[in-house]
């Protein structure tokens, strides 16, 4: 009877203990997913993941806190704030990368934090990051080959790197199909698709796309179609209004 009493007490403990360390990512998943409503939404979620992380390295945590960080620099006005977040991001996706090196999350933020402190920091100079990020890709797509953002990442790669360094527009065409094939309401997908018909100058399907993005009622990321999707779709479609 004691021994199982003890056995009891063990499996309670451990459980109280597991939902403690998840309490905190998910309570970042929480502020996240309403961002759009509450400005310090993002930096309260920052904080929240940092305090758990200095308590206990956790794989979880720190791809969540990754994640918070790419927002943070999307959303942030200058380059040096954006170069800033997005380096802090991939710092901690690398840590968690080498933690866990089967995890999708971890190379999920890992990647994207990378690619974005490239894009900000300008193509052309950050061409020596392509090796990591297309072994980045291949390992997300081998991890799940239906990853809505690891396609999204793959398209706007090969969209926006130069063809002699590997980019191609047909494939990022294909990726960005792909996304929306898993998620038709993944928005992010949605104006990225239309970029690359911008690009090839089918602005009849760009703005098809691109009206699609500012009229979806039920976007899967509700916050990101608020703060970024339907943005720059309007932007987008604005700026190619007079093209045929």
């Amino acid at each position: 009877m004691r021994a199982g009493a003890l056995a009891l007490v063990a499996v309670l403990v451990a459980a109280a203990s597991a939902a403690w360390a998840q309490a905190p990512v998910e309570a970042a998943r929480a502020l996240v997913a309403r961002y759009h409503e509450d400005p310090t939404a993002l930096d309260r979620a920052r904080d929240l993941l940092d305090a758990a992380l200095a308590k206990e390295r956790k794989v979880e945590t720190m791809a969540m806190l990754s994640y918070v960080q790419f927002l943070i620099g999307d959303l942030r006005s200058t380059a040096e704030d954006k170069l800033a977040a997005y380096d802090r991001g991939r710092e901690i996706g690398q840590r968690a990368v080498e933690l866990a090196p089967r995890s999708h999350d971890a190379h999920l933020w890992f990647a994207i934090n990378t690619a974005r402190w490239g894009e900000t920091k300008g193509i052309l100079r950050s061409l020596f990051l392509l090796p990591t990020i297309r072994q980045e890709l291949e390992t997300l797509l081998e991890l799940d080959p239906r990853s809505v953002r690891a396609h999204i990442l793959a398209g706007n790669v090969l969209l926006e790197v130069p063809g002699f360094a590997g980019g191609d527009r047909a494939k990022a065409e294909e990726h960005l199909k792909k996304a929306l094939e898993i998620d038709p309401r993944f928005t992010n997908a949605r104006v990225d698709l239309a970029r690359v018909y911008i690009a090839d100058a089918r602005y009849v399907d760009a703005r098809r796309e691109l009206q699609q993005v500012i009229s979806e009622t039920r976007p899967s990321v509700i916050a990101d179609w608020t703060m970024k999707d339907a943005p720059r779709a309007r932007k987008l479609l604005e700026s190619i209004k007079d093209r045929k």
